[in-house]
């Protein structure tokens, strides 16, 4: 018996194979080109200089007490004693938008919050926190770009601010404070929070964690030196840990956006976050909120607690899988009071260096 001349199909099928299996290649991460970090650089070392020019040493004390009066005039640095880090008086700070508790919180001088973070004490102080800016800023706008750099540093700087500023009200009587140590502290501890959320992504876990945190303990171990203000590191720190949970989330690994899958393909595809993912950033942006609200309250209840009585009311709403909404509300019980709104108004939505008449503190 003669076998079974070949099925029509299975010629074809031997003539013309099924194509193999799609191979997606999914795109290498945009890195952004870095601007804004740059030009808080630049910014920091123009008002610097313009600080210089306004304080004028000479016009206030002896050329010869002046330092350097010789070869910089206007620009000379006030002595040594009164400034070491080479940089203006307290006066000159103070005008310019140094963080002061009785400003801010008698005279509701609210913006001091910001202003201060684009003020150093002196050279040194410029230069230690600018190259610091520069080392760890760049790397972070190119991989996450500049709006969310941008929002990180500021609302960083501004819990570095707040903490240094509670941490006044009990200890110092006369003392302002300038610097961006705190908005620096945040990009650390943003970059900490960045390695945890996004773990599945990285290699090398364990050596990027232990370098990340021997670097941050020996920054924060720099707060515990004479002159130091540690409360602007930690309220940095701690800010930008948090903000580092909500604005440097990236998608797991293995996940493939349906626009790199070629059509008529049915691939099974990974969600892009992962569920401990959404919970770090569900606690983070409760965090912040009450943070954020507890020392506002905290700084101008404490100078009138009879005019302002804090209510915070959380609700977690969970409308879609993605999608989450915390609502926290501020109640007025009576009286009038600017830094109600003030409160209430962070939650929708500054770092400092101190300088005393008696003191000099620096972060």
């Amino acid at each position: 018996m003669g076998k079974k001349p070949p099925h029509q199909s299975d010629v074809e099928a031997a003539r013309y194979p099924p194509p193999p299996p799609p191979t997606f290649h999914m795109p290498q991460p945009r890195l952004w080109f870095p601007w804004l970090v740059p030009l808080i650089f630049v910014a920091n070392i123009a008002i610097f200089v313009y600080s210089m020019y306004e304080n004028d040493c000479p016009a206030y004390l002896d050329e010869e007490v002046c330092l350097f009066s010789k070869y910089l005039g206007r620009f000379s640095f006030q002595p040594f004693r009164e400034n070491p880090l080479l940089g203006p008086a307290i006066r000159t700070l103070r005008v310019l938008g140094a963080l002061e508790k009785d400003l801010v919180v008698d005279r509701n001088e609210g913006w001091r919050f910001f202003t201060c973070m684009f003020l150093h004490a002196g050279v040194v102080h410029l230069l230690a926190n600018m190259f610091s800016l520069l080392f760890i800023g760049v790397r972070l706008e190119k991989e996450f770009g500049f709006v969310r750099i941008g929002f990180l540093y500021v609302l960083a700087g501004f819990g570095g601010s707040l903490l240094s500023l509670l941490h006044l009200k009990e200890t110092a009587m006369n003392t302002v404070s300038v610097g961006a140590s705190g908005a620096l502290f945040g990009l650390l501890g943003a970059m900490l929070s960045e390695l945890l959320t996004n773990w599945s992504i990285y290699v090398n876990k364990c050596a990027a964690l232990t370098s990340l945190l021997v670097i941050v303990g020996l920054n924060l171990a720099v707060g515990f030196l004479p002159h130091v203000d540690n409360s602007a590191h930690v309220g940095g720190f701690m800010a930008g840990f948090f903000l580092g949970f909500v604005l440097l989330m990236r998608p797991q690994y293995g996940y493939i956006n349906r626009k790199y899958i070629p059509p008529g393909y049915d691939v099974k595809r990974k969600s892009k976050y992962k569920c401990y993912q959404y919970f770090f950033l569900i606690m983070s942006v409760i965090c912040l909120l009450a943070g954020y609200a507890y020392g506002l309250v905290k700084l101008y209840i404490e100078k009138s607690p009879d005019n302002l009585t804090f209510l915070a009311k959380f609700r977690f709403e969970a409308r879609s899988p993605s999608r989450y909404m915390i609502i926290c509300r501020l109640s007025r019980r009576k009286g009038q009071n600017p830094a109600f709104e003030m409160a209430r108004h962070a939650l929708h939505v500054s770092i400092w260096l101190p300088i005393g008449n008696s003191c000099m503190l620096t972060s």
